[in-house]
């Protein structure tokens, strides 16, 4: 008999024998992640934006940045919920039928509220903690600039409070015959 998936939590993941349920790992995961998308929605229809992003553990928030105005501005004005996603690729897994292949992967998803940081100072530092994570190797003051208030004028720092989120990994042995990472098949 078929589940009402509606009827579900959202952050509950159907297949439970790869969601992880590890918050450390969760946050190591989002620590770690180059990028993420952005899930809004306006009127009903989806949309999504690839975003450069920072998880801040310290208070539990994602932070990223976009324009001033546009799509993704509009949409959280209008409704703040939102879902952002980040994951990883492993290897291709192949099989002796189609519908064997697999790949393995990990993700994150995150469900919460956006909004534009309002003060000046959590913008500010949400904007560095990109920075940072960014350009580790580089120092404000020393390297470039630090932000100015100029420049901060011109960039929407969003928050994104964390309601829930969810984990999901499939990994298999090392020796699986065959698997190959994307790019390298036949090498």
């Amino acid at each position: 008999m078929s589940r009402d998936y509606t009827a579900l939590p959202f952050n509950q993941v159907r297949r439970a024998d790869r969601a992880i349920d590890d918050d450390g790992w969760i946050r190591a995961f989002l620590k770690r992640a180059p990028f993420g998308t952005l899930a809004t929605v306006s009127d009903g229809q989806p949309f999504v934006n690839t975003n450069l992003f920072v998880y801040d553990e310290s208070r539990g928030v994602i932070y990223l940045h976009t324009a001033r105005v546009g799509r993704t501005r509009a949409n959280v004005d209008a409704d703040a919920r939102v879902c952002f996603s980040v994951s990883e690729m492993g290897r291709f897994l192949p099989a002796d039928t189609a519908l064997g292949f697999s790949v393995e992967y990990a993700g994150v998803v995150v469900f919460g509220r956006a909004e534009v940081a309002a003060d000046p100072d959590e913008a500010r530092r949400g904007l560095q903690l990109l920075l940072d994570k960014y350009f580790p190797h580089l120092q404000p003051g020393q390297d470039y600039r630090p932000i100015t208030d100029e420049e901060l004028a011109r960039t929407a720092v969003y928050r994104i409070e964390i309601d829930s989120w969810s984990g999901k990994q499939k990994a298999v042995a090392p020796d699986f015959p065959g698997a190959f990472f994307y790019g390298q098949a036949g090498s």
